[in-house]
């Protein structure tokens, strides 16, 4: 069991201070945490921030509090003003450089300001910002094409849109046209957006408000390894999915939505051998298999290029977000040619959806992921992350599980190993802890006890060893 200062009810105080430092040919106007021995020393990066002369954190966030949607939460009890990135690293308005673990909520792909993106959008901006789809443009065809390209099958037809949510309900109507039914099944365990219909595919209820949502939408048993009733065994999960639509639908369905790792979930990886058997039972009650690729896609797991590869099928419909446009609002569907053909039935448009600057940006990307070989990078520091984590889990009981594939992982920090209950206060603990260490992850979980580990796929080695052995410094001390 976890003891120590949290559950007693006291908190460690940090011991670190930020100074200014050139060690290790860190820039003077980069502030770095200077520490006593022991405590972990960030990798050194040589780059220069721009001074930051605007306004202050507790300015801005009086602005927050009086101007915007008051449902925004913010990480950290003194929450942080990030005015600059540079690939894995952020800048806070005094200058100090934070190890990005977490990339915008796994949305920044190839690094914070990568020249390739960047001088992709600033010539495209310059020549043509936005017409839209009525008008011809190469930016938006070529795009189309180099995406397709890299889908398996018969995915060839791209429809661009500005979100994960946008994408995921254009895909739950295209699901429903397409078969004639109206049926959809998700997971438990399952975030797949917060409009009025994706709300009703997520099975969170922290995202759920109390409106009319979900008609139609069942969802079946999370193939959990962890916490699941069947273990690692994906084919027993499938049976209640074929129990579900026996019981719970007319026998025919519309749709299977998936994550392969379910992200706000908490990192959770489907068992193995769940999607194909659970691709077999949709397709036999005439349902459409959907792969929510919005953080596995682009070869952040490593293993393979897209996150359904992983379990060997080949999706209906793909969903694209987040890492598509490396922080840009870009997001796609991906089908084949006879599935597409329904939306002729009606005109069909969207505004922003493949405009010129996004189209530029997304294919900027493509092109550097190939060039950078960034899925064989994941791979790499993955593996290495992913040995380290674990022999950290060897050393500290808090460590419940450990798990994912290449750059994104995650950890579950429990009570008690065999209750398996969530450390929900020590991870919040844990989570400040870091960050005054330098170190920025993500939070995820139905319990917010999941740290969350989705970097910018350019993080390193170095910045691997960095994160562990902050996590492992942060709890000794627990």
């Amino acid at each position: 069991m976890v003891g120590g200062a949290v559950a007693g009810g006291r908190r460690l105080l940090p011991r670190w201070q930020a100074l200014s430092s050139c060690r290790r040919g860190f820039s003077l106007a980069s502030k770095e945490v200077q520490s006593e021995a022991g405590v972990p020393q960030m990798p050194a990066f040589d780059f220069t921030p721009q001074p930051y002369d605007g306004p202050k954190a507790d300015e801005i966030l009086a602005k927050r509090k009086k101007f915007l949607n008051p449902a925004l939460f913010l990480y950290y009890k003194k929450p942080l003003n990030i005015v600059e990135g540079k690939m894995q690293y952020l800048f806070d308005e005094s200058g100090r450089r934070y190890l990005d673990a977490f990339a915008g909520i796994v949305t920044v792909s190839v690094g914070h300001g990568h020249p390739a993106v960047v001088d992709a959008v600033v010539k495209q901006t310059k020549l043509l910002q936005h017409t839209t789809t009525i008008y011809l443009h190469h930016a938006i065809a070529n795009y189309a094409e180099a995406l397709a390209q890299r889908m398996p099958g018969n995915l060839k037809v791209v429809y661009f849109v500005n979100s994960g949510s946008e994408a995921n309900d254009m895909a739950m109507m295209m699901a429903r046209l397409y078969t004639g039914s109206f049926d959809i099944v998700a997971l438990r365990n399952a975030y797949h957006g917060m409009s009025p219909s994706t709300m009703g595919l997520t099975a969170h209820s922290t995202w759920k408000y109390n409106v009319a949502q979900g008609f139609g939408v069942h969802h079946a048993m999370n193939p959990d390894p962890y916490r699941g009733p069947f273990g690692a065994d994906g084919k027993l999960y499938a049976n209640d999915l074929a129990n579900l639509l026996e019981s719970a639908t007319p026998g025919r369905i519309a749709g299977f939505f998936h994550e392969t790792i379910q992200g706000v979930g908490g990192a959770v990886e489907l068992a193995p051998g769940y999607l194909p058997a659970a691709y077999d039972i949709v397709r036999k009650a005439g349902g459409l298999c959907i792969a929510d690729e919005v953080q596995t896609g682009f070869g952040r797991t490593g293993s393979n290029y897209w996150g359904f590869q992983n379990q060997g099928v080949t999706p209906d419909i793909v969903t694209l977000a987040k890492g598509i446009g490396n922080g840009l609002p870009l997001a796609a569907v991906v089908t084949t040619p006879e599935i597409a053909q329904v939306l002729s039935q009606r005109l069909h448009f969207n505004t922003y959806g493949g405009n010129p600057v996004c189209s530029a940006a997304g294919h900027a990307v493509l092109e550097v992921l190939d060039k950078e070989k960034r899925q064989e990078h994941c791979a790499t520091v993955g593996d290495h992350l992913l040995h380290r984590l674990r022999a950290l889990q060897e050393k500290h009981d808090i460590i419940g599980n450990v798990r994912g594939r290449g750059l994104m992982l995650g950890v579950e920090l429990v009570k008690d190993r065999q209750t398996k209950t969530p450390a929900k206060e020590e991870t919040l603990h844990l989570f400040e802890q870091l960050k005054d260490l330098g170190i920025l992850v993500g939070k995820g979980g139905l319990h917010g006890n999941v740290f969350r580990i989705k970097p910018p796929m350019c993080f390193s080695m170095e910045d691997a060893d960095f994160l562990v052995d902050g996590m492992d410094h942060v709890m000794s001390k627990l």
